[in-house]
């Protein structure tokens, strides 16, 4: 089982899940995967196309939103956005959980959610994205 953290009621977010994890991805009611982790980031990690066959071939929901070292995009921040409308729990995974926790603050923050709240979830998880507030003050003042 994979070391699943919630952030919310409907997203929580992992360390890189395997291939034969997605069944217990789905078993713990989530709906969708989303993939933070570029390919070849490392030599053993599945591949996206993998991760996304597996996902379809359970029922599940799949996007990629790769995230690498240059750090996070306005794009990648509106598609995760867009995607947390979905009435179906998301688990979003990358190397660690850590890029994952912080996509999911800045697009929490730019729909108008409680900053404190933000910070309070994450850190309630084991993620502290409170460097991450300047960003997500901006976010919210342009929602």
């Amino acid at each position: 089982m994979p070391d699943i953290r919630r952030l919310s009621e409907t997203f929580a977010v992992a360390p890189q899940i395997e291939l034969d994890e997605i069944e217990a991805v789905k078993a713990a009611g989530f709906g969708f995967v989303v993939n933070n982790r570029p390919d070849g980031e490392a030599f053993d990690q599945p591949e996206g196309a993998e991760m996304e066959a597996a996902a379809l071939a359970a029922g599940l929901g799949y996007c990629a939103i790769p995230i690498d070292h240059s750090g996070f995009s306005v794009e990648q921040v509106a598609a995760l956005s867009a995607l947390m409308v979905s009435p179906r729990p998301i688990l979003a995974y990358c190397r660690s959980g850590t890029r994952s926790a912080m996509l999911w603050a800045l697009a929490s923050a730019a729909r108008g959610a409680d900053i404190e709240g933000i910070i309070d979830s994450a850190m309630t998880a084991g993620y502290d994205v409170r460097g991450l507030r300047p960003a997500m003050e901006q976010l919210a003042a342009q929602g």
